[in-house]
């Protein structure tokens, strides 16, 4: 009865437990990403092939995304997607250890990445569920700031397993640790789940919004223009700006200026709305700069700004669909988002990446071109963006 009569603190205490879901899965998988860059250029990939690797394992994943989607929306089997997603996505980055070449490696990657883009939308959807009660900014934001402690203290975890093993290889071992963490942690989240904000049966089916593919357009030039951190990493290594095991020193810094931007900024986009992630992209751009042009400190603040950025994508852009798209719309919507998101990302890394062996001045110009044009597009929707918040409030 307590829950009914307080569905807020019902829903709180899910998005927690969920988010302690994500904190130990971002140990295991954003762990392993903080070395990916520099264990690939050890097995002898290219800066091509790492940005091709990393790029293609966002595509497979975002592709997936949209049909897991439609799936998820078709057979409400929310908890049972999420479920096999997160046992997929945390069995392959232990294996990593064992990948004797770049092409076994790479392999694993996109499992890795198949296995979330099975979860995400469905994920997604129990979780705006839930943050409707809190607000939707500040309810995606507690779960980012949750999912990037895990971020954190991966990374962490690595600078230890690095130096215990003195290389990158084995190192991948202990995060088999917090992938059986995350799988008990699913359990706990499943059975406090409450009902009351559970996806209801929609009366009749909606089409998306026309401003929801506006929205992802958007979306999908910011991530063309947005680097890969295993590129990033990979430029660490090359140019021997840092040594090797602060990589993931560095990474897990970024992860923690993640979950500090996603909860700032999720309080921001609640109040403000989408002008707030066109202003966080004039941060997030520095990054090309800073970490491509600059020295040693240089690279410090370009982490950071890469971390920032991060968190404000993941505390407005899910948001900003939870706003504008009905529930009986949303597990299709998120994973149009996250395909044409994911696409638009394997471009921009396969594109940076062959353009950090022909010219860095003219990468660094293609990402901030991209950003900038991201920003004033997101500015521009400022308002039609309004309007559907509205329309989607009256009708549901």
């Amino acid at each position: 009865m307590s829950e009914i009569r307080n569905p807020r603190q019902a829903a709180m205490r899910f998005i927690v437990c969920l988010g302690f879901v994500s904190l130990f899965a971002d140990m295991t998988y954003e762990g392993a990403y903080s070395i990916t860059g520099p264990f690939l250029k050890g097995l002898g990939a290219s800066a091509l092939q790492v940005g091709f690797i990393a790029g293609f394992g966002e595509m497979i994943a975002a592709s997936l995304r949209y049909f897991s989607g439609k799936f998820a929306d078709r057979t409400r089997a929310y908890w049972s997607i999420v479920t096999f997603g997160y046992v997929l996505n945390l069995i392959a980055v232990p294996l990593l250890a064992f990948a004797g070449n770049w092409q076994a490696a790479a392999l694993l990657i996109v499992v890795e990445r198949t296995g979330k883009a099975m979860r995400g939308p469905a994920r997604d959807v129990l979780l705006s569920a839930a943050t409707k009660e809190v607000g939707h900014g500040w309810g995606f934001g507690i779960h980012a700031a949750m999912d990037q402690t895990g971020a954190v203290l991966g990374p962490l975890l690595m600078v230890a397993a690095v130096a215990h093993f003195k290389g990158f290889g084995l190192a991948f071992l202990p995060l088999a640790v917090p992938a059986l963490l995350a799988l008990i942690s699913i359990i706990a989240a499943h059975a406090v789940f409450p009902a009351q904000v559970a996806p209801p049966t929609p009366p009749a089916p909606r089409e998306l919004p026309s401003v929801f593919w506006s929205y992802v357009a958007a979306a999908g030039l910011l991530a063309c223009g947005f680097i890969d951190f295993p590129i990033l990493s990979y430029h660490m290594q090359s140019s021997g700006v840092v040594k090797q095991e602060v990589i993931p020193l560095l990474y897990a810094g970024a992860m923690a200026m993640v979950g500090a931007s996603a909860l700032l900024f999720g309080r921001l986009y609640d109040r403000f709305g989408i002008v707030v992630l066109a202003w966080g992209i004039l941060i997030s751009m520095l990054t090309l700069p800073l970490g491509f042009l600059g020295g040693q400190t240089a690279m410090v603040f370009a982490v950071a700004c890469w971390g920032i950025g991060i968190g404000i994508q993941d505390a407005t852009l899910r948001a900003g669909i939870a706003q504008v798209v009905s529930m009986n719309k949303r597990g299709a919507a998120f994973g149009a988002f996250n395909g044409i998101y994911g696409v638009s990302w394997f471009f921009g890394s396969v594109i940076m990446g062959w353009l950090y062996a022909k010219s860095i001045p003219v990468l660094v110009g293609f990402g901030v071109v991209a950003q900038l044009a991201a920003a004033a597009w997101f500015f521009w929707l400022r308002r039609p963006l309004a309007v559907a918040v509205a329309e989607n409030a009256q009708d549901g």
